[in-house]
């Protein structure tokens, strides 16, 4: 494959996964579909980091979009625009590590809720045993309502988003390496 065409496969795929997460955090900020949560600062601490909207969205959506141009036409119109995309890629790189990041401990961690019908916090944090694997202490939580698996689901969203953006950007790397190295891959017409 022309190392344009795979520049514009790349660059084409990062598109909806950057609106994915951008979409996730979006909906984070919003446990049990209420804003009165986000209004009293009653959010889960990672959600705050806005991984999902900085790192997975818009670290990621602007390499994209250089990425996507560098391989316009299915061809690298020169070494300049590979090399540059492999700074844009890392860029990316960058941005969907700290997407993943900021999911791991937001899954990790657990959601902030209000447990015991009384006290707000993060009920899950400092766990010998994960919450994760055992279903039956989600119902600790009371408020939001059924905000474990809000959680779960959308930060596993993000989780899985954001590795597929840093292993589409690392081939990015890679394949801009081999652009800026090798040249351009302009098929030859008649002689």
């Amino acid at each position: 494959m022309c190392t344009g065409k795979c520049a514009l496969c790349v660059g084409t795929s990062l598109y909806p996964l950057a609106v994915i997460s951008i979409i996730c955090n979006i909906m984070l900020f919003f446990p049990g579909w209420d804003v009165k949560y986000a209004q009293n600062q009653q959010i889960t601490e990672e959600v705050k980091y806005m991984g999902g909207l900085v790192g997975g969205g818009i670290l990621v959506l602007i390499p994209a979009l250089h990425i996507h141009l560098t391989g316009k036409q299915g061809c690298c119109a020169n070494r300049c625009g590979m090399f540059l995309s492999i700074l844009f890629a890392a860029v990316g790189v960058a941005g969907a590590l700290y997407s993943f990041i900021v999911a791991l401990m937001g899954l990790i961690n657990g959601p902030y809720c209000k447990h015991f019908l009384i006290i707000w916090g993060t009920p899950f944090k400092d766990r010998e045993e994960s919450y994760l694997k055992d279903r039956s202490t989600w119902g600790n939580c009371t408020e939001p309502k059924n905000v474990v698996e809000f959680n779960v689901g959308l930060f596993s969203t993000l989780l899985v988003t954001s590795a597929l953006q840093l292993i589409l950007c690392a081939i990015q790397m890679i394949n801009g390496l081999f652009g800026c190295l090798c040249g351009t891959c302009k098929e030859k017409g008649p002689l």
